[in-house]
């Protein structure tokens, strides 16, 4: 086997805010938060694991756009009459041959299309399993540095 490819997570924001219970009641009340939210988790993520992390949401205005937060985590937004899956597709297509493409969704049919683009997936559940594993992994390995 050759080398192993960088792994790249996309992950379908809005999937992952209508199936985390604690994002769910905060987007309820405050849509922009609970986006905001999910942003400083999976670039937390990303910081602990060097996994490079893509956010999908569905877009908020006329054109596709994207917002690099200052940690390097990605943020697009689909345009109008276009859903956060056709970006999503488009992105697993152009850069599965590359990288490990892995796209973190509960929609079923996404699932397929992004496994026949060569693709894999996690659920919203095993993502935030892996959350919780990267923080506590980080948080052990900050005390270790500072018992030096």
């Amino acid at each position: 086997m050759g080398p192993s490819r960088p792994r790249v997570l996309i992950v379908d924001g809005h999937s992952m805010v209508f199936q985390w219970p604690e994002l769910h009641a905060l987007h309820a009340r405050n849509g922009p938060a609970a986006r905001e939210q999910l942003v400083r988790a999976l670039t937390g993520y990303q910081d602990a694991t060097g996994t490079h992390v893509i956010i999908v949401f569905d877009g908020k205005g006329a054109r596709a756009n994207e917002a690099s937060e200052p940690a390097g985590i990605q943020v697009f937004y689909s345009k109008a009459g276009q859903t956060a899956d056709s970006v999503i597709e488009r992105l697993v297509a152009t850069y599965a041959a590359k990288y490990e493409m892995v796209v973190a969704t509960d929609d079923h049919m996404e699932r397929t299309t992004v496994e026949s683009f060569g693709g894999g997936w996690m659920s919203s559940e095993s993502l935030a399993m892996d959350l919780r594993a990267a923080d506590a992994d980080l948080a052990d390995r900050i005390a270790k540095l500072r018992k030096r």
